[in-house]
């Protein structure tokens, strides 16, 4: 709420805010996707504008508050940023550097080590598989919970879904989180009667509290040494640890403040005169075509489209399994060429005016990953500078699945354009698409934290949701499919009838993908003629 209501301009200056903020804007769900680059005031645009239209800054930020704004807010990406501003403020704050004995070169280092998307990340690989992780799922899923009103019948729904979730697997009886607090939950558990909402508020807000103080005081002091550690073995991180060293001998060294020190005049690039009429879903499919054909784009003046690979290194060449719930944080894309800045978050990594560019490894890697299937490990990077014309572009069909993958990190957008055009049924099976997507990760990997729980939970859920008899007949599904998913969800197993069911549901949604496209493209005409006069 206290991002929605603060300036466009004023967001900008802090750079936590723009890491993760571009890495939102970049998500491919959307079709205009621009990049801040706040280390010289520049915005840039992918696909690129008509050479007849030179926009203004205050036109493109009125554009970033309403359409854009709005969905980061909701956002798993904007409950991250939250959740990183905590650690950061506990970092910067005397009483860690009382209780932890840190010095100011100590808060440096670690704010290089967690600050914006890809710190955040590296901090959820290390907790992964052990307590820190529950208590920061949970955290995050009790932050989203106590931001929805459960009187309003818009949000309900999602109020009681998270609460369900919660009681299923973080407070159940002998969780991590109902051990640490006791004295605050009592008998809630066990509790048959329907509390009043001030009461549950009041107990959430406070488990949560607790939870981001063991987080703060056992799990961030854990995860710097494990930083520093992977440091010393990595050879491109050396200059940063001999910073870090010099910073030590320094009686006073300054504070960041976590704001941009240098402010530009905030400008856009002057387009290069592209011809042609601009849609985004064009540009989507040629640049598409381009990862499907497996083409050397080491020429083109582009940014690499990464794979989390199945076991990524930590902060500096850890080999622990960081396997992420995309929900949890999101599609990061890989934001700086140096190979310290790329390990460990640094702030300047998602500004940089040095764009990466991909190899003929990455892109016959991803196009291997794409024919599997597997596309919900893909990620988005900064906007492209310029496309070639290519003959023959891929169907919206191919990289449909792309998108959808990032349209729950995004805020779903898509979901609420085909709420306002009315589309119910559609609005259905792309909930059923979402919700077979988020049940994948947590059957396939029996070590996730609270796995037996929540893939009996997802997979009831999903029974109950769409494959009941009165609901099930009316989804535009091939029955046999249906059939398969019920009886193997109901159990919590795996399917293959899983992606079966997400294929038929990609042909349904495509052509109104594509209207939703179209949709955005018009919006952003809109603000960015209207700023011209």
């Amino acid at each position: 709420a206290i991002i929605a209501s603060t300036d466009m301009g004023l967001l900008l200056r802090d750079d936590v805010f723009v890491n993760f903020f571009n890495t939102f804007l970049n998500l491919p769900v959307f079709g205009q996707t621009p990049i801040y680059i706040s280390s010289t005031g520049r915005w840039e645009f992918w696909p690129e504008l008509t050479s007849y239209l030179d926009p203004s800054p205050p036109a493109l930020l009125a554009w970033l508050e309403k359409p854009r704004l709005p969905h980061f807010c909701k956002s798993s990406l904007c409950l991250n940023l939250v959740l990183c501003q905590k650690l950061l403020g506990f970092i910067r704050s005397g009483e860690a550097a009382k209780l932890l004995n840190w010095q100011s070169a100590d808060r440096w280092l670690l704010e290089k080590c967690i600050s914006g998307s890809q710190g955040m990340w590296h901090f959820r690989a290390f907790v992964q598989g052990m307590t820190g992780e529950e208590l920061t799922s949970f955290w995050l899923t009790t932050e989203r919970l106590l931001g929805l009103d459960e009187s309003d019948a818009r949000q309900r729904d999602l109020y009681l879904s998270l609460l369900h979730r919660l009681k299923a697997t973080h407070l159940r009886e002998g969780s991590t989180i109902v051990t640490l607090c006791r004295t605050i939950v009592g008998s809630l558990p066990k509790a048959r009667h329907v509390q009043p909402i001030s009461t549950r508020r009041e107990i959430l807000r406070k488990m949560q509290e607790r939870a981001l103080c063991m987080i703060q005081s056992y799990w961030l002091p854990k995860f710097f040494i494990h930083c520093k550690m992977s440091m010393a073995k990595e050879k491109s991180c050396w200059p940063l640890l001999k910073e870090y060293q010099e910073r030590l001998l320094w009686a006073n060294s300054q504070e960041p403040s976590g704001f941009s020190e240098n402010l530009f005049m905030m400008h856009v690039k002057k387009s290069q005169g592209l011809s042609g009429p601009y849609c985004s879903r064009k540009a989507k499919a040629e640049i598409w075509t381009l990862v499907k054909e497996g083409r050397n784009t080491q020429e083109l003046k582009m940014p690499s489209f990464q794979v989390q690979p199945e076991r990524q290194p930590g902060p500096a060449g850890s080999t622990k399994e960081s396997r992420l719930d995309k929900d949890a944080l999101g599609l990061i894309p890989q934001q700086s060429e140096h190979p310290a800045n790329a390990a460990f978050g640094d702030k300047g990594g998602a500004t940089s005016t040095k764009r990466p560019r991909p190899n003929a490894e990455q892109v016959h890697h991803l196009k291997d990953l794409c024919e599997e299937k597997v596309l919900s490990n893909l990620c988005s990077s900064a906007p492209l500078v310029q496309l070639p014309s290519l003959k023959k572009p891929v169907e919206t069909l191919s990289f449909l699945p792309w998108a959808l993958s990032a349209e729950t990190c995004a805020g779903q957008p898509f979901r609420d354009f085909l709420k306002c055009q009315n589309r119910p049924m559609e609005t259905l099976v792309l909930d059923l698409w979402h919700d077979l997507e988020e049940f994948l990760p947590v059957v396939l990997d029996p070590s996730r934290e609270n796995s037996f729980f929540l893939r009996h939970l997802i997979g009831e859920k999903i029974c109950k949701t769409y494959l009941e008899e009165g609901t099930v007949l009316q989804l535009p599904l091939e029955t046999r499919t249906l059939r398969s998913l019920q009886n193997h969800l109901m159990s919590g197993e795996f399917s293959p009838w899983i992606f079966r069911a997400q294929k038929e549901i990609c042909k349904v949604l495509c052509s109104f993908y594509e209207e939703f496209l179209a949709d955005d493209d018009r919006t952003f005409f809109q603000f960015m003629v209207k700023g011209m006069h």
